[in-house]
């Protein structure tokens, strides 16, 4: 029988066996080949440490209430685990019109050996996009939107903290928006290693130094233009305040969790007339631009970007492992993030999908 990978409770992962029940006439069969998990916002609520794990959210409301009360939305367990997953078609409905069998797709389904969804729950994979390409579509989305909502113009200077996935995909679109100098702070060695590959000009490790303060002396005293935070720290979002400069911009892109013990809003926050922009998630609509921007005008922009070599994302997935070593290898990146970017899950059939595609 096929297997998924699930988490009976907060960190502990198990393998669930599962039999798929008779295609609907609008469903499509896939054959999973490769999987990636979405670090900063699955493993919080994997640890029991996400706001969704203590309370629920009422989208008609649009606050957090408690979990209680019968209203929103929160996690519960058992619960599946990963973000993306390429595969190929091995069934159809009678009434699927979009895709047929042999199709390479892709969409935001989780580490499972196969899939029964809707149509409408993928998308056709472009041939010249590697499976490892399609499966950093999610971050590079959150990127892109962070860089517009920061409004990084040519000539400016901007301050990526942490360089996870959204970070690095950050930190290029940084650049190709024109920003000359990229300032990338990350405590892990082997992500500061790809970020200079990635065409980061400044490094600093936050466990050596005072990072804000760093910030400024390396931009004439100033700070930066703006500044994005990826990591979910309050420490680095309290630099990212005391790093920029006065009147810019600070994204808060991450999904915080716990108390805010180490932001000072006290301190710089109350002098220096920033802008912080929250909620620069691709969900959160309508945009602030649009209707020039629309979540389907992000999704083709990081579609193009991705065909036309503009992002880098070799390195990026690390580690990659087979199916059999997915659970060990999800409690290495819980466990030791220090030896992680970003997990990627190759399956069995992938190496059968490629003999057919040759």
């Amino acid at each position: 029988m096929p297997r998924e990978l699930i988490a009976i409770a907060p960190r502990k992962l198990t393998w669930r066996e599962y039999e798929e029940g008779p295609l609907g006439p609008n469903q499509v069969r896939i054959r999973s080949c490769f999987s990636a998990e979405k670090h900063g916002t699955t493993l919080p609520i994997y640890r029991g440490t996400s706001p969704v794990s203590q309370k629920a959210f009422d989208s008609e409301l649009g606050i957090f209430i408690t979990k209680d009360s019968g209203r929103g939305w929160s996690p519960s367990f058992p619960m599946s685990l990963g973000n993306m997953t390429v595969g190929v078609v091995t069934q159809v409905g009678s009434k699927v019109s979009r895709f047929k069998v042999g199709d390479r797709v892709y969409g935001h389904l989780p580490i499972r050996e196969t899939h029964t969804v809707s149509e409408d729950a993928i998308e056709v994979a472009p041939p010249d996009l590697r499976d490892e390409q399609l499966v950093c579509i999610d971050p590079a989305e959150v990127a892109l939107m962070a860089v517009r909502e920061g409004q990084i113009r040519l000539g400016d200077t901007v301050a990526v903290f942490g360089l996870g996935a959204i970070g690095l995909i950050a930190v290029q679109m940084a650049k190709l928006s024109g920003a000359l100098i990229v300032i990338g702070i990350e405590p892990i060695e082997r992500r500061r290693r790809l970020a200079r590959k990635y065409g980061v000009d400044i490094l600093l490790d936050p466990k050596e130094c005072d990072v804000g303060y760093e910030i400024r002396m390396k931009t004439g005293k100033k700070g930066v233009d703006v500044a994005i935070e990826t990591s979910g720290s309050y420490q680095a979002l309290h630099h990212s305040i005391r790093g920029t400069r006065y009147g810019g911009r600070v994204v808060p892109v991450a999904f915080y969790c716990g108390e805010a013990k180490e932001l000072r809003l006290g301190e710089e926050f109350h002098f220096l007339r920033q802008t912080m922009i929250s909620g620069a998630r691709v969900e959160s609509e309508p945009y602030r631009d649009y209707p020039l921007w629309d979540r389907k005008r992000v999704y083709e922009t990081v579609i193009e970007l991705l065909r036309k070599g503009k992002i880098e994302v070799d390195g990026l997935l690390c580690p990659i492992v087979n199916f059999e070593d997915a659970l060990s290898a999800y409690k290495l990146v819980d466990e030791r993030p220090e030896e992680a970017i970003k997990l990627g899950v190759k399956y069995p059939y992938r190496q059968v999908a490629e003999e057919i595609g040759d």
